[in-house]
């Protein structure tokens, strides 16, 4: 029996470790620079570094070498210079996180006896707890060392401690049971909540905290009753409970009870719907799981990027374009889950986004005409909600429902192409769901004025 090669994988991941190390370079670089250097070494890893450094490649990565870990590891650093060529501390952190994080986690859960993460047993905790430490330390030293290449310079705070909560956000993301490359998962995690701290404005902090206090007590309760109610009702788990409350406290206080009030409604149509035809859904095995009940990773993927707009909709300066990305979001969840379930209850015909091909019902990114409606009246309906409960103005009314189906057919390819073969979930695919119909509804917006 041929034992496995540790050492190889152990010195795979030092290297991958040290590779941290060109970080610094990132103080004395300009982003023209840099980007230039990280092509250079993605161009080295796909056609060099085969020759001269073998055994730093797993069995498979042999025959898929342009895919692998060791070449799309440059190219994460590549595509953080591009996307952020003003904030190298932003990138120089996210690399760290990369680096540090995601190789000791390695390192450790091979070493360490631990017990497993129970939602994904190739997971350990001892692997899970040194991506933090590791990488929320190098994370906060290079965005520290970096911090003079930005003008003016981020907060004092920001540099020191949101990279411990990109890494924690990261290693999170880090044990989703994906199939998705984690030298790409990770760095985008930790960049974009990176990203979303640099915009929160340290002056409004004061208020907003004071302001909750008030509001606080009243939040709570109002939460903790619905989360209640959803769990003996049968729509939620404990954890979608737990999850639901505290997402919903962070949204009446940042954005109201209006904000609240729309929250309720997307959830409101999510359960209604998902029981519309469920006898035909239940026949064809397409009804949802856990008969309906949804858990936390439900809730974070359907509200999550609408709960990051609220805080910043109270937190930053450009709190219109984030009520817009609160709305857009929640729209975005709410009219995918009405095209879903009507398409599986009574779509005639599905078809599949990139290709047109005729699949059954329920086939993962497969839309029809019924569903597709459907989530057009939700995606409105939502979104005129957002309107009268004083959260944004009609004019921004088209961007909504445009940036929603947007999403919502984004979200249909993606799913065709990527969650057969188990690169990404669903969970996944209803949060980049939200993501995009946010970010193309402020563009809309904007480009509609």
């Amino acid at each position: 029996m041929t034992r496995p090669r540790r050492s190889s994988e152990d010195g795979r991941q030092l290297v991958h470790v040290a590779m941290g190390g060109f970080a610094l370079l990132l103080r004395y670089l300009s982003a023209a620079e840099g980007t230039v250097l990280a092509g250079v070494a993605v161009a080295f890893n796909m056609y060099a570094l085969p020759r001269i450094a073998g055994p730093l490649y797993r069995p498979v990565e042999a025959r898929q070498r342009f895919l692998s870990g060791i070449t799309l590891y440059p190219v994460a650093v590549l595509l953080l210079l591009l996307t952020f060529p003003d904030r190298r501390d932003i990138v120089a952190s996210a690399w760290g996180v990369l680096a540090f994080g995601d190789g000791m986690a390695t390192i450790a859960g091979r070493h360490i006896g631990s017990p497993r993460l129970p939602w994904n047993r190739e997971k350990s905790i001892a692997g899970t707890v040194a991506f933090i430490l590791f990488g929320g330390a190098a994370g906060s030293f290079l965005c520290w060392w970096c911090r003079s290449t930005v003008i003016p310079p981020a907060y004092p705070w920001f540099s020191i401690w949101m990279p411990w909560v990109a890494a924690a956000a990261a290693a999170l993301v880090e044990t989703i049971p994906i199939r998705l490359n984690d030298n790409i998962s990770v760095p985008a995690t930790a960049a974009a909540v990176l990203w979303w701290a640099s915009l929160v404005s340290e002056d409004l902090i004061g208020n907003v905290a004071a302001a909750s206090m008030r509001t606080l007590p009243i939040a709570v309760g109002a939460n903790a009753a619905v989360a209640a109610g959803g769990y003996f009702a049968g729509t939620v788990t404990v954890s979608g409970a737990i999850a639901g409350a505290l997402l919903g406290i962070i949204i009446v206080v940042t954005t109201g009870w209006g904000g609240w009030a729309l929250l309720l409604a997307t959830f409101a149509v999510a359960v209604v719907t998902s029981r519309l035809g469920l006898r035909r859904k239940t026949l064809l095995g397409i009804a949802e799981a856990r008969g309906g009940r949804r858990g936390a990773g439900n809730a974070v993927a359907n509200t999550g990027v609408a709960a990051a707009a609220a805080v910043l909709a109270a937190l930053s300066y450009a709190s219109d374009a984030a009520r817009i990305a609160f709305v857009a979001a929640l729209a975005a969840g709410g009219s995918d889950t009405v095209a879903s379930e009507i398409g599986k209850a009574w779509g005639r015909r599905t078809f599949l986004v990139p290709t047109l091909a005729r699949v059954p019902p329920g086939t993962s990114g497969a839309v029809s005409a019924e569903g597709t409606a459907a989530g057009l009246l939700g995606a409105l309906a939502l979104g005129a909600l957002g309107v009268l409960v004083g959260l944004l103005p009609m004019a921004t009314l088209p961007a909504i429902v445009v940036g929603a189906t947007i999403g919502a057919f984004a979200e249909s390819a993606l799913g065709a192409t990527l969650e057969a073969p188990g690169i990404v979930n669903n969970d996944v695919l209803n949060f980049l769901n939200t993501a995009i119909a946010a970010a193309a509804a402020i563009f809309l917006a904007g480009a509609f004025r």
